[in-house]
């Protein structure tokens, strides 16, 4: 904190100090006229020379134009009724610095009563882009000026008043006067648009809000606040007002008062003890807000919280309910209170929707609400609270879910009973009801609710209890439940219209329920969508046998017969179904409707039992029941009755008689039982001899002596000499083939006896420095085995490599005999005697049955070991796949 000499000149005394809003400029005005000016950057007094002569009462700061160097344009009021446009400086120029008063030209001068009358007050305001607001008082008037200038334009102000020179300003004016006034606007920050203003008069405080918008007075909702009778002392007179949000402070000789904008009531007070002195003087800080008092002796400040905590209150008492919501927002009870207030009002006068709307945002009980719209008969009133109070439950809430929306249903459903009672007059009201009731009804959370089964048949009785169908189809459509729609248009014989909600929902279900209704009816349509359903998957094909088995049955015929077999051929051609149901029923349409395409379709299927889809056994049936010959001699050969294909082939064409014969190829002796029945019945029915010879060359299995028993007693021979020709030539190159065996058997055996021979006498050699293959070590120092292969092993390192790879059955076996081989006392295998591996036979000749019995355990125990070679044998192949290091 600083201190600053004004003057040395005793007698000289401060008239008024003027600090604008970011602390930068000071002007002192003394009572001699002169006014000096104080920069906080230089801290220097420096008088301003075109103010002289000029007693300056109130500056207007301009709080958009003003920097730390310069003050930009503002305005001066001088007690002599003179308004100025200046600018201040502070850069000082030159040697001696140079004035800072750059500009000081008057534009406009106040009156009273045709005198020159004192500014006490001047605020200046840019309410919107280029618009400029100026509130000037006298003792007894308050003075508005509004213009428009560009942003930026340093003449704004001089035009701002140049429009009133010609048309005086409007004002308002209170005779009762102190000699002086004083005038406060509220801005929410530093550079906003003010909010509401507040003037000191004689009379009392003229207060309200300042609408920026409108055109001419911008003042609106404007009161007067009176004083109170005990200060009529002429010491008693306010000195001082400032304004805030919802209160404004008179200051007084000996305290501060503060008083409510909204309901005009005092509700505080603060008196200051005679030892600082009177009071003299109140100001606000723009930016921080806080307010000052000073004495000639000290200087308070008072801060500002909270002020809105109860203003809620005041606006419910006023009936102005958004705002008293807005400053209770934060406080859930405070805000039920003013919602319940406000449902109270808006029910007295008569608006019961908007009443309802505000009662279902409460915590009034929901019983007396409820009943309150009953009693007055107001059911749209009473829906629309339901409806919220529906919002606002929670989804775990089923039980008062369900009985809400049943509530309002029913509400919905008298409503539109009494529209369609007064006929044609409130047909769009009626319409716009159904839609308003069907869109309730489809909402997320009363879906939610129908779904459950309780609640779906109850709402069932309702709608069904008031006779609307249009509405019971349109509550069972949304719920889903197409069965009971699609069952609705059937009872109609709105057969399309059934099929057209199957189709359009694609449930297989309905499908399988309804179609064997529909394709009696609509058989082209019905295919139609079975054929598209299925060729997307959506239906089973064996599914819709059954509402085909009345075409299959011969009930029906013509048309739907050929829409059946045109679904049946697309499942089974296209889709390639393999359902043997499926190929049943298309089996028995073309045997009822196009037998030609029976033979066919089964050639189409294979010749195997394996290939088929379809039920031989039941497909035989139906041929051999239509007369289906050819057909049924296939279905016989399938089945694998050769006998009876060849039979009842005989009785349709001889060739086909053939073809089947040939049939069982792995089985000879009956190939030759049925050439023989066709040779048969070649003889029997025509007693052709050439035809039935003709059979033998087809068949090699048939010889002549087999035909000739089948011939009459008293045939001419030459018939057959061609065939027993063949037949002595046949059997002639038979026994040479025979005879050229039998010697290669001989000279096989010759050569096998050799060969026995010349192993029994095979042998190998070992010498002192021959080594271990697997050890390394000599291998005469301990029991061996030598392979064909040329590789040797001690006995023991032979049966370490050999184990690994043994099974367990042979490890177990293994253990096993060396267990008993160890309990006898003999030695281990191969320790004492050396073997030629499957050269040399280790018998012993002793006598002894337990010496016997220990040879045999060390041949068995060889025989494991020793069955091949380790390196050169099947376990050096089976292991080639297994990592190194591994056994």
């Amino acid at each position: 904190m600083d201190e600053i000499e004004i003057t040395r000149n005793q007698d000289e005394r401060i008239h008024k100090l003027f600090l604008d809003p970011t602390g930068s400029h000071l002007l002192i005005t003394l009572v001699s006229l002169e006014t000096l000016y104080v920069s906080r950057c230089s801290r220097k007094i420096r008088p301003l020379p075109k103010w002289r002569s000029h007693l300056v009462d109130s500056v207007a700061w301009n709080k958009f134009a003003g920097t730390e160097a310069s003050t930009g344009s503002v305005l001066v009021g001088t007690h002599r009724g003179m308004i100025f446009e200046a600018e201040l400086n502070s850069t000082e120029q030159g040697l001696f610095g140079g004035s800072p008063d750059v500009t000081f030209r008057r534009v406009y001068e106040l009156e009273e009563d045709g005198e020159p009358a004192p500014v006490c007050c001047l605020e200046m305001e840019r309410i919107f882009e280029g618009r400029y607001l100026v509130m000037a008082t006298t003792r007894k008037r308050l003075y508005q000026f509004v213009a428009t200038g560009s942003e930026g334009d340093t003449t704004a102000l001089q035009g701002l008043f140049s429009r009133y020179l010609n048309e005086p300003p409007s004002f308002l004016e209170f005779p009762a006067h102190f000699g002086y006034s004083d005038l406060a606007l509220y801005t929410p920050k530093l550079r906003s648009s003010p909010r509401a203003f507040a003037w000191m008069t004689g009379s009392g405080v003229y207060y309200g809000s300042l609408d920026c918008g409108r055109q001419g007075s911008l003042l609106t909702d404007t009161q007067q606040w009176t004083y109170p009778t005990d200060l009529s002392a002429d010491h008693k007179h306010p000195l001082s007002i400032t304004l805030t949000q919802f209160h404004f402070l008179l200051l007084f000789p000996d305290h501060l008062s503060a008083v409510c904008t909204l309901n005009g009531q005092r509700i505080f007070q603060d008196s200051y003890p005679s030892k600082f002195g009177h009071l003299l003087k109140m100001v606000k800080d723009p930016i921080k807000g806080t307010v000052w008092t000073y004495t000639d002796n000290a200087v308070f400040r008072y801060y500002i919280s909270q002020e809105s905590r109860d203003v809620w209150q005041m606006y419910l008492s006023l009936g102005r309910f958004d705002l008293a919501k807005e400053y209770c927002k934060d406080r859930p009870e405070c805000l039920d209170k003013v919602q319940t207030k406000q449902a109270e009002h808006y029910f007295d006068v008569g608006k019961y929707a908007e009443s309802a709307m505000y009662y279902a945002l409460t915590h009034a009980p929901f019983e007396e609400v409820a009943l309150k719209f009953v009693k007055a008969k107001q059911d749209d009133a009473l829906k629309i609270f339901l409806c919220k109070k529906l919002g606002n439950l929670k989804s775990e809430e089923k039980t008062q879910i369900a009985m809400l929306v049943a509530w309002i249903v029913e509400l919905y459903l008298n409503r539109l009973g009494e529209l369609r009672d007064a006929g044609e007059s409130k047909i769009s009201l009626f319409k716009a009801t159904r839609e308003e009731f069907h869109k309730f009804l489809a909402q997320n959370r009363v879906k939610e609710c129908l779904l459950a089964m309780r609640t779906r048949a109850m709402i069932y009785n309702l709608i069904a209890s008031h006779g609307d169908v249009q509405d019971l189809l349109f509550f069972a459509t949304l719920i889903q439940d197409y069965e009971r729609v699609v069952a609705h248009h059937l009872q109609q014989e709105d057969y399309l219209g059934a099929l057209e909600v199957m189709a359009k929902h694609g449930n297989d279900k309905l499908f399988y329920k309804f179609s064997p209704s529909l394709v009696q009816h609509i058989p082209r349509e019905v295919v139609r969508a079975w054929i598209e359903m299925a060729r997307n998957g959506k239906l089973e094909p064996k599914r819709l046998v059954p509402a085909l088995v009345g075409v299959s049955h011969g009930v029906l015929a013509g048309d739907l017969a050929h829409h059946a077999l045109r679904f049946l051929e697309f499942c089974v051609e296209e889709l390639h179904v393999p359902d043997g149901a499926v190929h049943d029923a298309l089996l028995a349409l073309y045997a009822q409707h196009e037998p030609t395409q029976v033979l066919p379709y089964l050639e189409r299927q294979g010749s195997t039992i394996e290939q088929v889809h379809y039920d031989p056994g039941a497909a035989l049936r139906l041929c051999v029941e239509n007369g289906l010959s050819r057909a049924a001699v296939h279905l016989y050969s399938i089945l694998g009755q050769y006998e009876e294909a060849v039979d009842l082939a005989l009785q349709v064409d001889v060739e086909l008689a053939k073809h089947n014969a040939d049939r069982p190829e792995e089985d000879d002796e009956l190939r030759r039982k049925l050439w023989l029945k066709i040779a048969s019945h070649a003889v029997e029915t025509g007693q052709d001899v050439q035809q039935a010879m003709a059979c033998l060359p087809n068949c090699h299995l048939l010889k002549i002596e087999d035909v000739l028993p089948f011939f009459p007693d008293f045939v001419t021979i030459d018939h057959f000499k061609e065939a027993i020709c063949s037949s002595l030539q046949d059997y002639n190159q038979h026994i040479e083939e025979l005879k050229v065996e039998m010697e290669e058997a001989t000279e096989s055996a010759l050569r096998i006896r050799d060969d026995i021979k010349e192993v029994r006498n095979r042998h190998g050699a070992v010498g002192a420095q021959d080594r271990c293959t697997s050890c390394g070590f000599p291998l005469l120092s301990r029991g061996f085995f030598l392979f064909l292969c040329g590789h040797r092993f001690h006995a023991d390192c032979l049966a370490r490599e050999v184990f690994p790879h043994l099974s367990s059955a042979k490890k177990t076996a293994l253990d096993e005999l060396q267990q008993r081989l160890g309990d006898s006392g003999t030695p281990a295998p191969g320790k004492t005697r050396r073997h030629i591996h499957r050269g040399e036979d280790e018998g012993s000749t002793a006598a002894d049955k337990e010496q016997l019995s220990r040879e045999q355990l060390k041949q068995e125990i060889d025989d494991i070991i020793a069955a091949e070679c380790i390196y050169c044998g099947d376990i050096m192949i089976k292991s080639i796949d297994k990592p190194w290091g591994r056994g």
